[in-house]
């Protein structure tokens, strides 16, 4: 039996590079918010959730990149996270990941693959 999907939003609201899309997903504490974006061409999701200490990263709706375009950023700390691995390269976390979540592309559309 394949695990149950949900949509998050059409593929074409995803640029590469751009903003990211909002969502819930199920996490240990109930509802929890998430993201997905874009990044070189394939779709990652993420909790949203700082690794320093559990507080969304984005500093705007869907505003996770920093100034350079190359690393997701924690408005409040500044830790700087790989976008395709979730790595944290700078910041009071380094060397711990973001919490990921499985989204798949198909017909158009994004899904996430819950677990």
């Amino acid at each position: 039996m394949a695990a149950p999907e949900r949509l998050i939003c059409a593929a074409a609201d995803l640029r590469d590079g751009g903003d990211a899309v909002r969502f819930e997903c199920v996490g240990p504490q109930g509802l929890q918010p998430a993201f997905a974006l874009r990044w070189h061409g394939r779709v990652y999701a993420w909790r949203n959730e700082c690794r320093h200490v559990s507080l969304e990263l984005d500093w705007n709706p869907g505003k996770f990149l920093d100034d350079s375009g190359l690393y997701l950023v924690c408005a409040m700390h500044g830790a700087l996270y790989e976008p395709d691995t979730g790595l944290c390269v700078s910041g009071p976390c380094t060397g711990k990941a973001l919490y990921p979540l499985t989204a798949v592309e198909r017909d158009g559309a994004i899904y996430l693959i819950e677990t």
